[in-house]
């Protein structure tokens, strides 16, 4: 069964399609840090794969049935962090496991007094997300605890952490629904500024690659918003539909001039930013423009992100893979269909690489 908790930035929904599959069954998805790769995080192990051209990089399935309830990766390196989840788990879901995939065995163990929500990795930095806290760690052997930071209820562990190795932003929940606050890792002693996102509490969190962006949506699910993490100043607003809908991803594309969004409506949203920042005119972007591309999927769970060539890959809790290229006038396009849980073997020169080459 699905766990309440996000992705990447962001991913959360118990919805009966995804559960009506065959065993093993999938509790989690994530991209890694550059979204070259997703986790799937099962009911009796992990499996990682490339994301375009699809193939199967690693899979451990646990001789015991251990399920997880959530798997991070560290960009396409030899670590993961895991917490235990389903109705077996593999470990208890208050403990952060750090596999080393090498070793085929867990390093470090983190433990904490209530269910771990979320975790997420820099080469120097583990931040794991419990309800109500925000705690950072280093990424050593012996991990020392830097810092905590307060926030509102955050059941989805909804946090963000910048991957870029010269901006070390940590993006999370405020004290009060609806705020978001961004702190520089870099700098312990800044106190963490707040941007007022939502009237209504967040559902989803993302940053683009250099982190100058963040893009957030609240529990409503009808509009999202971009803002610039430098200044806090709303940039772009975009309508998603009318009808509240839980979003469970956002990712922006390379450039930072486009954004796609998937929810429990079983749907994947694409918005031009620029051309609407263009539209708007001296409005400088704060247009609710609409998306000008919209994509169907088998299953009310996804995760979505951009190609390097601007496709959008869609994965899905049901085991769906699509690839959506779109058409000339954007609209429409062609959609690949695969399922990923159909490859059985991991492709040659597939293996996960070393820590130090990741």
């Amino acid at each position: 069964s699905f766990r309440d908790r996000p992705r990447d930035a962001l991913l959360f929904l118990p919805t009966p399609c995804c559960v009506e599959m065959s065993a093993p069954t999938i509790n989690h998805l994530a991209w890694n840090q550059d979204q070259g790769c997703f986790v799937v995080a099962m009911s009796n192990g992990f499996r990682v794969y490339n994301k375009s051209p699809l193939s199967l990089k690693r899979r451990r399935d646990f001789t015991t049935e251990g399920g997880l309830g959530y798997a991070e990766m560290l960009f396409r390196c030899n670590y993961l962090a895991l917490v235990g989840g389903g109705k077996t788990p593999q470990y208890p879901n208050n403990k952060v496991m750090v596999w080393d995939d090498r070793k085929n065995g867990v390093v470090i163990e983190l433990p904490f007094p209530s269910e771990v929500k979320a975790v997420k990795l820099r080469r120097d930095r583990i931040v794991v997300a419990l309800e109500t806290k925000i705690s950072i760690f280093t990424f050593t052997q012996a991990p020392q605890r830097l810092h905590v930071f307060e926030t509102c209820d955050n059941a989805k562990g909804l946090c963000v952490l910048c991957p870029h190795a010269s901006h070390s932003l940590l993006v999370f929940p405020g004290p009060e629904k609806g705020q978001v606050q961004m702190v520089n890792l870099a700098d312990a002693k800044m106190a963490p500024s707040i941007i007022a996102a939502h009237e209504t509490a967040l559902a989803c969190l993302s940053i683009n690659n250099d982190g100058s962006l963040l893009a957030t949506a609240s529990e409503k699910g009808t509009l999202i918003r971009v803002f610039e993490t430098r200044t806090g100043k709303k940039k772009y607003e975009v309508r998603r539909g009318r009808e509240r809908a839980s979003i469970h991803c956002i990712n922006f594309s390379a450039d930072s001039k486009k954004i796609c969004v998937s929810s429990d409506h079983a749907t994947v949203h694409v918005f031009d930013l620029e051309e609407e920042a263009k539209s708007a005119g001296a409005l400088s972007g704060l247009l609710q423009a609409r998306s000008f591309a919209r994509f169907a999927v088998p299953c009310a769970y996804s995760i979505c992100s951009f190609t390097a060539e601007g496709e959008i890959v869609v994965v899905c809790g049901d085991g769906s893979y699509l690839k959506c290229t779109l058409g000339k006038d954007k609209a429409e396009g062609h959609v690949e269909k695969k399922n990923f849980l159909e490859l059985q073997s991991v492709a040659h020169g597939d293996a996960l690489d070393d820590a130090g080459s990741a």
